[in-house]
């Protein structure tokens, strides 16, 4: 084979040595060369100048560093960090994420803080924490049941569909946003057996712009939107209004989708019934921060999305589009530059 005919490509994130050797199978043309970096630096310039595709987190060429960069595979599905440099202007370059690859994980957290809220565990822990026993709980313990319940999801991608299979033994009615409603279908990544490809599992799709008006209607409602110039402080005061009393929010997408100032009015006045907040602008949460202290409300550590399985899947899904690359045909989880996700 000659040096012409082989692909070179850059792998910057530490992955198993044995999911290396399953990229290296998919074709002799291909050319692996694993160099963990955080940013693009640390890459030496010749190691740039023959890259034609890269699999990365951080770590990016200046624009004009990598002539010959034909692909650019992210490890995350949220990109939002790098959409607005010089590289992404380069009409020649693919740039696609690991949209879909995370969706398990996700959607299993999104259902268990379903379930906590429901069955007021914010409650439960502080109760814990006191060693006490409430003695009254007959007449004081009243959870929201999951199963007949409503919930909407707002952004139905890969994760919001899977969140809606998983819902399916609850009995729940699903409703949902999505920025194409006529148009249901999953185009993405999806895991074999996951989620909803063709769109069926919901009871109705809403526009973005009638949110509030599914937002009524609903028991539990779930972020899992993309951050994008459309949908940063998309969720505000007059979406928390339109939430009932009674209801939950989780957000587990990113924490710059709601104004956090109308969101910490909500949850101290019981405008809403608690949240589940795994994402805030500003990450880590200071200690100062009010969210801390209030009893209705769920805190983790931006995990949603963790897995002991994650690279595994990530590698899978890279995996399949780098077949797809060497074969000519079109990428999966290509980023619309126009809509920046």
């Amino acid at each position: 084979m000659m040096a012409s005919d082989l692909i070179q490509v850059l792998i910057t994130v530490p992955i198993a040595e044995d999911l290396v050797e399953r990229l290296q199978q998919i074709s002799p043309r291909l050319q692996i060369t694993q160099l963990p970096a955080q940013k693009g630096k640390d890459i030496p310039p010749h190691v740039w100048e023959r890259t034609e595709i890269l699999y990365t987190i951080y770590a990016l060429p200046e624009a004009n560093q990598a002539p010959n960069l034909h692909w650019v595979q992210f490890h995350f599905a949220g990109i939002e960090f790098a959409l607005n440099l010089p590289l992404f202007q380069n009409a020649d370059i693919s740039f696609t994420t690991l949209s879909g690859a995370g969706t398990p994980q996700a959607a299993e957290f999104a259902v268990m803080a379903l379930l906590a809220l429901g069955h007021e565990n914010p409650r439960m822990m502080e109760m814990q924490r006191k060693a006490e026993w409430d003695k009254s709980y007959w007449d004081t313990w009243n959870p929201h049941e999951l199963r007949d319940s409503t919930v909407g999801i707002v952004g139905y991608g890969s994760v919001g569909r899977e969140i809606a299979r998983l819902l399916q033994p609850f009995n729940v009615t699903i409703l949902a946003t999505k920025r194409d409603a006529m148009h249901p279908q999953d185009t993405g990544y999806i895991l074999k057996g996951l989620g909803d490809p063709e769109g069926q599992l919901f009871h109705r799709l809403y526009p973005p712009q009638a949110l509030c008006s599914m937002l009524k209607d609903c028991d539990f409602v779930v972020l899992t939107l993309p951050l994008t110039p459309e949908t940063i402080y998309s969720f505000g005061k007059n979406e928390l209004e339109a939430m009932r009393p009674d209801a939950y929010l989780v957000n587990i997408c990113r924490g710059q989708i709601v104004d956090q100032e109308a969101l910490l009015n909500a949850l101290q006045s019981k405008r809403i019934a608690g949240a589940a907040l795994d994402v805030f602008p500003e990450e880590p949460l200071p200690a100062s921060s009010p969210f801390w202290k209030l009893p209705n409300v769920l805190i983790s550590p931006h995990v949603a999305g963790n897995s002991i399985h994650y690279d595994e899947r990530a590698i899978e899904l890279f995996s399949e589009n780098l077949r797809r690359y060497v074969n000519g045909t079109s990428l999966l989880n290509r980023i619309d530059t126009q809509h920046q996700y």
